[in-house]
């Protein structure tokens, strides 16, 4: 069966409201059915999608997002929202300044967009609407300032892209280090000019006394960071390793340190965690299926030579690529986007001669836009209903976030060195 004949089959499934990780699994046990091995194939594919969901650095994933949940609960985001205020909130919009600041903080413990918008957003949100933002802006620098933080580290689509890719999670980390502080300045710059036209307040004036207070209170909540981190990119434990330190962390600060973590708490947390890790293994098994089919015909190897028949220009290439997952990226959650896609074009990633860590860079940026843009727009529709606007007048605020976006596209894509340099630096 013909990749196209494969797309249409997912495409009609999606279109019907049938979950993507069923459409994949459906779409590769028909193609099988219909290749050469017919029925004879069908008792692999309980053994392939075990295998394809069993490998280790995707463990990674449900302890981070237990971790988070957990750090959550125990009132780590108020914490780290007062200190931000305390060091940003005097600058004309200060609220937004706070918003953007405590996204990036808050990603280096969820690794999840989402899990950034809805912790931060339902105080943020609300917060700034008091103070006279409108909604549309408050949910759009939220939306968006959570989207960057995801290519800082822990970053759950990286730790995907990783597995699917064969790359060094850790080195896709690092590469995501630069580029995330040059965003959220760029976002700063952003959300500061839209604060002057539309006159939004600032907050209290700038206190040395009150940093000092709320970074006492956050100070345990600001090792989080240097413990999970620390630990992963001076090798003194793996990505998964530093997953499971990340939830240790959150027990005994969130339980014993803050005593604010319950029985309860602790439950749900773990069911929350629980159903997540759920929709991404599921995800990760059907795409294994529909990936060994692919791979067995040879789909990834003819797309890739199909390509470089065009051109062997890597910045053509590179071109083509991001054009191609940005419209991916409006129809795919990017968990499904990097399960489906990056196998197939990895053949022609190593044949134009791009390092892998850049590209996951590239993908996952692309993707990120696609979380900020209809009609999936994960992050922004939930921004949307904590906000409770509408998604259409989010969006007129949104581009101005978004161009910040489209801009790291283009900076992380054509200027290597900016994602690349510690990488460089420390690793190779």
């Amino acid at each position: 069966m013909s990749l196209v004949a494969i797309g249409l089959i997912l495409l009609v499934l999606v279109v019907i409201g049938v979950p993507i990780a069923i459409s994949l699994g459906v779409a590769a046990v028909v193609a099988m059915l219909t290749g050469p091995a017919g029925t004879g194939s069908l008792p692999n594919v309980g053994l392939v999608m075990f295998s394809g969901a069993t490998s280790f650095p995707l463990i990674a994933i449900p302890l981070f997002i237990l971790a988070g949940a957990i750090m959550n609960a125990t009132g780590i985001s108020r914490r780290l929202i007062a200190f931000a205020s305390a060091m940003v909130g005097f600058i004309r919009g200060g609220l937004a300044m706070v918003s953007i600041s405590a996204s990036l903080f808050f990603a280096e413990i969820s690794g999840s967009a989402v899990a950034d918008v809805a912790a931060l957003g339902s105080i943020l949100i609300p917060a700034m609407k008091k103070r006279g933002y409108s909604k549309a802006f408050a949910a759009a620098v939220t939306s968006s300032s959570a989207t960057l933080a995801v290519i800082i580290p822990p970053s759950i689509p990286m730790i995907i892209y990783g597995v699917m890719s064969g790359s060094s999670i850790v080195e896709l980390f690092v590469a995501g280090i630069v580029p995330g502080v040059i965003g959220g300045l760029l976002m700063m710059f952003v959300a500061y000019v839209l604060a002057r036209r539309h006159d939004f307040p600032k907050e209290q004036a700038f206190q040395w006394k009150r940093v000092a207070e709320t970074f006492k209170d956050a100070a345990w909540a600001l090792l989080l960071p240097v413990i999970i981190l620390g630990g992963i990119f001076t090798g003194w434990v793996t990505a998964t390793e530093g997953a499971g330190l990340a939830v240790v962390a959150a027990v005994v600060i969130g339980g014993v340190v803050y005593k604010e973590l319950d029985a309860k708490q602790l439950r749900k947390a773990m069911l929350e965690g629980g159903s997540q890790t759920a929709v991404v293994m599921l995800l990760v098994a059907a795409s294994a299926l529909l990936g060994d089919y692919l791979t067995e015909v040879r789909v990834p190897q003819r797309v890739a030579e199909g390509i470089m028949g065009m051109t062997q220009d890597r910045w053509a290439i590179l071109l083509l690529l991001n054009a191609f997952f940005l419209v991916i990226g409006l129809f795919l959650h990017s968990a499904a986007a990097i399960i489906l896609v990056v196998p197939i074009v990895m053949p022609l990633v190593q044949a134009a001669g791009i390092d892998p860590v850049h590209f996951g860079l590239v993908v996952t940026l692309n993707l990120g836009i696609g979380q900020q843009t209809p009609p999936v727009a994960s992050v922004l529709v939930t921004a949307c209903s904590v906000a409770k606007a509408d998604i259409w007048e989010v969006s007129k605020v949104n581009l101005w976030f978004i161009s910040v976006l489209v801009t790291m596209l283009l900076l992380v894509t054509y200027i290597p060195i900016v994602p690349m340099a510690l990488v460089e630096m420390f690793y190779r």
